[in-house]
């Protein structure tokens, strides 16, 4: 079990060589819950103002910024069609229902936050973190045990994806989070990845990462800890 106060992080050389950029922090005693009232309406205002450019004809297959995320997965052999990344998941979601999927606070300040931002945002349960937490091009032997299964399943040379002292994948690529770290209501202290791609600046990365330190005090507290912010 990793030390809030001590979890390290490396970005391997290799992962930044292929554009990925992103910033990374430690949120120690937050205060999750199931919802928050004042949220929900601050989520709806956001939601509303999202509409009309998202839903916009080609916007998807157009946005530089998830175009960015699926010429990585090219770059590194994997099918867009497969592993779509995260924020093109959200965004492709809101257009279709006008809404984002409920899971519990901490987790949808952060899907807010990607849905507005097409970065991807992640957010894993430091107690279930084995070690430090290193974002590398993957050997293949590696453990995956995607969120929501009980089954392992292959990862493949190559692919970037954070992973723990023990092996485990906590998030491949930025495509899928895992069962082993996911963020439930006993969350104390959660890791953030704030991630982009060759089209998004590190100006840009540094300024969502703190949009969403900024809502998640507001919401669920908890005194942050940087481990990386790029230059």
């Amino acid at each position: 079990m990793a030390d809030p106060r001590a979890l390290g992080f490396e970005f391997d050389q290799s992962v930044r060589a292929l554009g990925v950029v992103g910033t990374y922090f430690v949120l120690m005693g937050v205060e999750n819950r199931e919802r928050d009232g004042d949220f929900e309406q601050y989520k709806e205002t956001v939601l509303s103002s999202l509409w009309e450019p998202y839903s916009a004809d080609g916007f998807v297959g157009n946005d530089a910024i998830l175009s960015g995320f699926r010429g990585l997965h090219t770059a590194v052999g994997r099918s867009n069609r497969r592993f779509p990344s995260a924020p093109e998941v959200l965004v492709s979601r809101f257009i279709r229902t006008k809404s984002l999927p409920h899971i519990n606070l901490l987790v949808d300040i952060y899907n807010l936050v990607s849905l507005r931002s097409r970065l991807a945002l992640g957010a894993h349960d430091v107690a279930k973190i084995d070690g430090a937490v290193s974002l590398k091009v993957l050997l293949g032997h590696e453990t995956f045990v995607p969120l929501g299964s009980d089954a392992t399943e292959p990862v493949f040379p190559g692919e970037y994806s954070y992973v723990d002292a023990s092996d485990d994948v906590i998030c491949r690529m930025e495509v899928l989070q895992v069962e082993k770290t996911k963020v439930d209501l006993a969350c104390r202290h959660a890791f953030y990845i704030v991630q982009g791609n060759g089209a998004t600046s590190a100006e840009m990365v540094r300024g969502v990462g703190e949009e969403l330190i900024m809502l998640t005090q507001k919401y669920c507290g908890g005194e942050v800890r940087m481990l990386y912010s790029p230059e």
